[in-house]
């Protein structure tokens, strides 16, 4: 198995009994004092950037995730990974139980392009026979957003700096590039409108009406302008790649079994903020109702452990195996009763 780099090292960690713990992941304890500092003050800059949204009438989900390994043969230098929900304006995350078998010799978190957080761990030998767990109870306070009082000083911002640059490109499935999209939007910008919000809800409208909602296997966003048809995943694509022709950051935020965009614009301030939108189903654009928890926001990810960019952050696992039969990685997310 290929080593860690200095920012995925992994270290023993004890929740500390009785207490809860913030899941950003990384304020569970024992985590590192700068780690801490910086995800705290990237959740302080979260907050602000979202200012001119308000939010309000939080619901409470308690949901168990994890991985349950079973494994008939015995296997050696375990690594895995797998996604866990973290703090949004939207949103607060907080650890209310865990599960971690004393066969789990090392685990970590990391954050990967700040809109996913991935638990890791590490397992040097697990006997043939075992089952093996370790999964968080997380409770995850959901609150609807209210879209903003005044818009007609937004604007797309004229300077993007590199935490935005990732959201101006194309994308697995997004391909903003794409000929066809790059007409689409031609047309688009030949129509004056008064202000950047009113631009922004002219491409929603313009996904809304020349895609119909019909669930299929997945393709880019060209394909689904082109049929005429997708589902949400290829109508918030759509959104997102003519977003990124006008120069106006957008990114897809993914729930379950759901998904829906966000797009980035500026006051006069220089403030800028996040904005949701529903592309597919009920219209809402500016606010969201809304009570799934966040899972991910962003559609290009650089994991390690794979070559390619992905687009959504999914479990892995590997590991040496000492027979013929194969272990059986279950990865848990379900919700809960407590």
């Amino acid at each position: 198995m290929s080593s860690l780099n200095s920012a995925q090292v992994l270290c023993r960690r004890h929740v500390l009994s009785g207490g809860l713990a913030s899941l950003g992941l990384c304020s569970l304890p024992c985590a590192d004092a700068q780690d801490r500092g910086a995800q705290d003050k990237a959740a302080e800059s979260e907050e602000a950037a979202s200012s001119r949204l308000s939010y309000e009438t939080p619901q409470v989900q308690n949901w168990r995730i994890g991985l349950v390994l079973k494994t008939p043969v015995t296997c050696t230098d375990v690594f895995a990974t797998y996604p866990v929900p973290m703090n949004w304006p939207e949103q607060k995350v907080t650890v209310t139980g865990q599960t971690i078998d004393p066969q789990v010799t090392a685990w970590d978190t990391r954050e990967l392009g700040g809109g996913v957080k991935q638990v890791m761990l590490k397992m040097a030998r697990v006997p043939a026979g075992s089952t093996v767990e370790m999964t968080f109870n997380i409770a995850i306070e959901r609150f609807r957003i209210l879209g903003p009082e005044q818009t007609d000083d937004l604007v797309i911002p004229a300077k993007i700096g590199r935490d935005l640059r990732f959201f101006l490109s194309s994308s697995p499935y997004i391909d903003s590039s794409n000929a066809r999209i790059k007409a689409a939007w031609r047309e688009l910008a030949a129509e004056e409108v008064p202000n950047a919000w009113a631009r922004v809800e002219q491409i929603y409208d313009f996904v809304r009406d020349n895609v119909k909602y019909v669930e299929g296997s997945l393709k880019n966003a060209s394909v689904a302008l082109r049929e005429g048809r997708g589902d949400c995943e290829e109508m918030t694509s759509l959104f997102v790649a003519l977003c990124r022709n006008a120069k106006i950051p957008a990114r897809m935020v993914w729930i379950p079994e759901h998904c829906y965009p966000e797009f980035y614009l500026e006051d006069a301030s220089g403030k800028g903020h996040w904005f949701p939108c529903q592309a597919a189903g009920t219209r809402q654009f500016g606010r969201m109702d809304e009570y799934r928890p966040v899972l991910q926001k962003g559609d290009r990810f650089k994991v390690p452990e794979k070559r390619l960019p992905t687009r959504y952050v999914s479990e892995f696992f590997r590991c040496d195996k000492k027979g013929k039969s194969n272990p059986d990685p279950n990865f848990v997310r379900e919700l809960i009763d407590v």
